[in-house]
């Protein structure tokens, strides 16, 4: 596991400076999470939401422990508090907050108010971090929401908001967090890298959810027949979902902006669609206009202003 790990780190230091690469990591970051809804409602067949959660973080921190003494001689006083906020920002809290929405509304509503990210990343990027977002960068965030929405809903927002219940003010509690923890690594997180930065996360997080564990009832699991199964799904989460995905994520962020990175909440309902298809489902007209709305405005959040050339 630790050469996987060295070998993925190494595999991280691709040129992310490139608009190539940093739109490869954002469609594979929207294709590992698109598939991270699928996996936690698996979970949740076989255990409560609380420990789906405590799982997918502890079982994170068991795989990242062994390069925590490589990466904990960079903690000191002035940026232990941030890695702490991150971790429990953008990691601990959005997992437990997204397991309990899950036991109420289905993946395709999460993932429609997951797409609220970016909008919190451009207002806490503005009143906490006091950054001064470009007019592309506004247009780009309103548009890729506009998609989002109209992606998942097939155009019957009024229809799809109608269904809304308490729970979904879990999702936007997570998507809080997401917003304040990609501000968090672009603006105070400058001298990490993504890795360290996933890793010294973990670091904090995982005791926590590994006492919630602890004293957490797994009595059920006498009862449900698919439990190894759904742990197996849990793991996968985990991995993916949280430790491989934060390596990019996190390097994203410090190489394009938090804007960028977040609009990946935009894409992940494309490859839902197209999960959907292999399984025979119809993909409509109104769903290719909201994909190609969503991917204008992520192209916009990400548009360079041109140096202005002096002339004598």
């Amino acid at each position: 596991m630790v050469k996987l790990l060295l070998a993925l780190k190494t595999f991280l230091k691709f040129d992310l400076s490139k608009k190539a690469w940093q739109w490869t990591v954002l469609f594979t970051l929207a294709l590992v999470w698109g598939s991270s809804f699928i996996l936690m409602k698996k979970g949740l067949r076989s255990f409560e939401f609380g420990q789906v959660a405590a799982l997918r973080v502890f079982f994170g921190f068991l795989v990242l422990a062994p390069l925590f003494l490589r990466k904990i001689k960079k903690l000191n006083r002035k940026n232990i508090i941030h890695i702490i906020i991150s971790g429990y920002a953008g990691i601990f809290f959005p997992a437990f907050l997204f397991a309990k929405a899950q036991t109420e509304i289905n993946s395709s509503l999460a993932g429609m108010i997951n797409s609220l990210a970016p909008f919190f990343a451009l207002i806490f990027g503005v009143l906490l971090y006091k950054n001064k977002p470009g007019k592309y960068q506004v247009l780009g965030i309103l548009l890729g929401l506009v998609g989002a929405i109209g992606l998942i809903s097939d155009g019957n927002i009024f229809e799809s908001f109608g269904t809304i219940n308490g729970y979904a003010l879990y999702v936007v509690l997570a998507t809080f967090g997401y917003g304040i923890n990609a501000n968090q690594i672009r603006f105070k997180l400058r001298d990490f890298n993504g890795v360290e930065i996933t890793i010294l996360s973990f670091l904090f997080i995982g005791p926590p959810a590994g006492i919630y564990l602890l004293f957490s009832d797994f009595s059920m699991l006498t009862t449900s027949p698919t439990w190894a199964i759904d742990l197996s799904f849990i793991f996968m989460l985990s991995f993916l979902g949280s430790v491989i995905a934060l390596f990019f994520f996190n390097s994203l962020v410090q190489y394009t902006s938090a804007l960028f990175a977040t609009s990946v909440t935009y894409i992940i309902p494309f490859f839902a669609i197209i999960w959907g298809v292999f399984d025979d489902e119809k993909i409509t007209i109104v769903q290719v206009a909201s994909i190609m709305i969503a991917l204008f405005g992520v192209w916009l959040v990400n548009k360079k202003k041109k140096p202005k050339i002096e002339t004598n």
